[in-house]
Order: structure tokens, then C-alpha cells, then sequence
């Protein structure tokens, strides 16, 4: 199944390794999901998952960009004429939906109330 993953459950997933957010990487590790993403994209999750504040190591940062350089499907999304709050978000909306895949958030409230974009508590 394809997906797109919020940088956030990234974030999450590799902070608390037993919460629902780790859950969802199992799946994406075990191949169970392949995560959908383009460079701004993967862009993100490379900046924020390097950030100092949360410790991660450079190992692990790098361990999970280049799974999902390897394992996932990196697209060219059609951008969307659809204003959000927070403009950074609309890049893991237009993939999603270039894709008629599931985005999965731990903000829901930042994308529009559809059926495809799901919590991570929702999607597991």
C-alpha cells in the first residue's frame, strides 16, 4: 500500500519506539507500506529529523532517508490550488493526492477533512 507520512510521525516514531507512530514505520520497514514522497519531501524529513533538539543520530537519520530513497516512490506531484495554513503542509497533500494514496498525520487539523488523510492512531 502506498502512503505519504507527515514528517511529524517520522519524528514521533523515532522518539517513542513503542507508540503508534512506531507502529507505522514497522510497517513501512517490513515493507508492508511504501512510503510516496518528492524531494521537498524528503528535503523535509532530512532537516528536521538532523535537528539537535531531538537527538537523533546521524546514523539513524541517514538509516531512514535512504530506506525511503530506496524502497519508496519518489514523484513529481501536480500542484494544487488550495490554500493552507501552514503552506509546508501542502507538499505532503498535493503527493497524496497526485498519488489517490493515504496521508498520514499527527495533525489532522492542518489538511482538509478527507477520508484518506488519517492519524496514525486512525491508520493503524
Amino acid at each position: 500500500m502506498n502512503v505519504v507520512i507527515d514528517t511529524n510521525v517520522l519524528v514521533s516514531a523515532l522518539w517513542s519506539k513503542n507508540g503508534t507512530c512506531a507502529k507505522v514505520l514497522y510497517k513501512i520497514l517490513n515493507y508492508e507500506l511504501t512510503v510516496v514522497y518528492d524531494q521537498r519531501i524528503l528535503h523535509e524529513y532530512k532537516v528536521v529529523l538532523e535537528r539537535t533538539k531531538f537527538g537523533f543520530t546521524k546514523d539513524e537519520v541517514k538509516a531512514i532517508i535512504d530506506f525511503i530513497k530506496n524502497e519508496g516512490l519518489c514523484i513529481v506531484a501536480k500542484p494544487l490550488d488550495i490554500e493552507f495554513v501552514d503552506e509546508s503542509d501542502k507538499k505532503f497533500y498535493e503527493v497524496a493526492k497526485t498519488m489517490n494514496c493515504k496521508l498520514i498525520t499527527g495533525n489532522r487539523k492542518h489538511f482538509p477533512n478527507e477520508e484518506n488523510i488519517l492519524s496514525q492512531g486512525e491508520f493503524i
